[in-house]
């Protein structure tokens, strides 16, 4: 299964609103969007050392995210982790 397809059956079965279907995973610095919810944040350990995990809720259809903050990795950035 390709990576397409397979995000967006993750997609359907998660039920994203719009908002949230458009925000690219994996990537440091994409933008979010406006109705997520800031929660909290906590630090994790690394090998290149500290990072800063956020976590957020969307407003609209209700989607845990977690933002990795982590200057080192390209591939951080944001991932649903759900409900």
């Amino acid at each position: 299964m390709t990576k397409d397809l397979a995000r967006q059956s993750e997609l359907k079965k998660m039920e994203l609103c719009e908002p949230c279907a458009g925000i690219q995973r994996n990537w440091r610095r994409a933008p979010g969007h406006a109705e997520l919810v800031q929660r909290s944040n906590r630090k994790e350990e690394r090998d290149q050392g500290t990072v800063t995990i956020t976590s957020y809720r969307c407003d609209r259809c209700g989607t845990a995210w977690e933002y990795e903050n982590d200057r080192s990795n390209q591939q951080a950035g944001w991932s649903v982790v759900g409900r």
